[in-house]
């Protein structure tokens, strides 16, 4: 005789395969959508490409497009945002030992692959950086992309004022080594998107290299060598 509930477990398990099968189901659905843009985006261009020409490049409806996405500016965002994301718990997560801009440093570079690894269950991460030679010449994006950067520096100003035991909106210096670090990042994405060097290990490099020279130029006599 079979027990009532073995067959409640076995129903339990059924639904959550189908819960499992949906949810699967689904995020292919979204990660071919987010693929098909950011192509089009690339090789066409952001204004030129629209939500229907996302949708039917992956035979789907206008209607399907919006329940994942709010429009075709956040499928143009979705990587960075998932990058700054895994950025922010990188900086929760160094010793509380280092000091701020170290911690910074320490998090970016440190979590490089870690990453690229999770851009990669989405989208190829060559097309992730094809794309972030488009937001950088697309007017609308760019501009877009410097209030999510005011936003994450705010954020992690916050982060780097609880570490410090610091009033973030008393004490300035939160907002300020943010700030320097933010700049060192922007000057890097800039450079590394009119650069020839295009690939993940020359954006590595040059930010690695830009960030180790944050020290020295502050605390450097740059006119050491010149007669005065």
């Amino acid at each position: 005789m079979t027990s009532p509930y073995s067959l409640n477990w076995e129903n339990s398990s059924d639904e959550r395969h189908d819960v499992n099968l949906r949810e699967r189901k689904k995020r292919r659905t979204r990660d071919a959508l987010l693929r098909a843009a950011l192509e089009l985006f690339a090789t066409r261009g952001y204004e030129e490409t629209t939500v229907d020409d996302i949708a039917a490049a992956v035979d789907v409806s206008q209607r399907t497009f919006f329940r994942y996405f709010a429009g075709k500016e956040e499928t143009a965002f979705f990587v960075p945002r998932l990058a700054e994301a895994l950025v922010v718990d990188a900086v929760r997560a160094r010793p509380p030992h280092e000091a701020p801009l170290e911690a910074l440093r320490r998090a970016v570079l440190e979590s490089w692959d870690t990453i690229n690894e999770a851009v990669e269950e989405h989208v190829p991460i060559e097309l992730h950086l094809r794309v972030y030679r488009v937001i950088e010449s697309t007017p609308a994006l760019l501009a877009a992309h410097l209030r999510r950067a005011a936003e994450l520096e705010e954020q992690l100003a916050g982060i780097i004022a609880e570490r410090e035991g610091l009033d973030v909106d008393a004490d300035p210096r939160p907002r300020i080594v943010v700030a320097l670090f933010g700049g060192v990042i922007r000057v890097t994405e800039r450079l590394w998107s009119a650069g020839d060097d295009l690939t993940i290990e020359g954006m590595r490099e040059l930010t690695a290299t830009y960030l180790d020279q944050v020290g020295p130029a502050l605390a450097g006599n740059w006119r050491a060598g010149q007669s005065p």
